[in-house]
């Protein structure tokens, strides 16, 4: 029955972590609302197209051929307090690209500039430069309703047949210098101008391969396992092995998760990510103790040998090892890819909720064994 009751409390905590995770800022602009963009864009008409760029992020791109050489452009998106971008590219890739990127500063004011797309290093993404003819006093930043709008005009006979897209980091807008850190997520989507058909970025998750890593490595390493532990120190019975196979079953898959998350993030680009390499040996420490935990269960003694109490001393304190390094290296994780919030305060009432539990059933346990 306390078994029960304590999955039960996981699995709440487990869904409340999930929506938490997820909640996302919608914006307010939509292919049906163009009476604000016409109030705030000077050359906006009814006879843009309009379509949604990148779902996932409530990217909402208006264009149309003005001119015989001449396209206009009108990008909304939600403000997160960071910046926004829309590249044009050849073959996809936003090396020797160039991007139009804005945002409104701490003081309210607009920022909108044209990006050489150098390579993923920031310094080779200059401000001011690319190669995009704009027509002269066409650009303008705007907000309205929480959405920040990016309006601009190029010179071409055909614009490039990939757009890009990408979002800064929550909170981090560019310095005085305009140089753009990492962005936090981006998208390329495959583009037919004379149609209107995009492809690619509209059907994107926006839940990208270091969140995949994050989320797997959370629940095995840093949910799972814990509470294997714990159901292996306050559930132990005797005459019952009940709490054996419970707690066997949920550090498998918690290694199984937890492994599967490392996997990913060793196909991570680190180019550029301060404390990746830190990031990296914790990893391998954690996976390596890991491992020794699911050797020592194959090597494990009966209880009338007398190695077993070595074998549990051993077993107990690498079990404690790993799960310190994992909670540890979760929080230095998250910190690198400067990720929302809304993670950290999921995790952190999910640790919480297990410091609690462990604190009261540890209590109950060594008044027991004083009795």
């Amino acid at each position: 029955m306390k078994l029960s009751v304590s999955v039960l409390l996981f699995l709440s905590l487990f869904v409340s972590f999930l929506f938490t995770i997820r909640a996302d800022t919608k914006s307010t602009d939509s292919c049906s609302s163009n009476e604000a963009v016409s109030s705030l864009v000077p050359f906006y008409s009814s006879s843009f197209h309009c379509l949604s760029a990148w779902s996932s992020q409530s990217f909402i791109l208006r264009y149309a051929r003005t001119d015989t050489n001449k396209w206009s452009y009108v990008l909304s998106a939600p403000d997160t307090n960071a910046y926004v971008g829309i590249g044009f590219s050849h073959d996809g890739d936003m090396e020797e690209s160039s991007a139009m990127v804005g945002w409104f500063d701490n003081s309210s004011k607009g920022v909108i500039k044209q990006y050489y797309l150098g390579d993923m290093e920031s310094s080779a993404c200059p401000p001011d430069q690319g190669n995009l003819t704009l027509v002269k006093n066409s650009t303008l930043i705007a907000m309205h309703s929480s959405t920040i709008y990016l309006a601009f005009e190029v010179i071409t006979d055909q614009p490039t047949p990939y757009l890009i897209y990408a979002v800064g980091h929550p909170g981090d807008l560019p310095s005085s210098n305009y140089y753009l850190d990492e962005h936090h997520d981006r998208a390329t989507a495959k583009f037919d101008a004379n149609s209107g058909i995009i492809n690619g970025a509209g059907s994107s998750s926006g839940f990208t391969k270091a969140r995949k890593h994050s989320l797997l490595v959370i629940l095995g390493w840093g949910l799972l396992i814990p509470i294997g532990a714990m159901v292996a120190r306050y559930f132990k019975s005797h005459d019952h092995p009940h709490w054996f196979y419970g707690h066997v079953s949920i550090q498998m898959v918690g290694f199984a998760l937890g492994l599967a998350g490392i996997v990913i993030g060793f196909d991570l680009d680190s180019s550029g990510v301060d404390r990746y390499d830190t990031h990296k040996a914790l990893g391998i420490v954690v996976l390596v103790l890991g491992c020794l935990q699911a050797m020592a269960l194959l090597a494990r003694p009966v209880s009338t040998n007398k190695l077993r109490k070595y074998w549990n001393v051993l077993h107990h304190n690498i079990g404690r090892l790993a799960i310190g390094f994992g909670i540890a290296n979760i929080f230095l994780g998250l910190s690198i890819v400067d990720e929302k919030k809304s993670w950290y305060i999921a995790y952190g009432v999910c640790l919480g909720a297990w410091v609690v539990a462990a604190a009261w059933l540890e209590t109950r346990y060594r008044m027991k064994s004083g009795d």
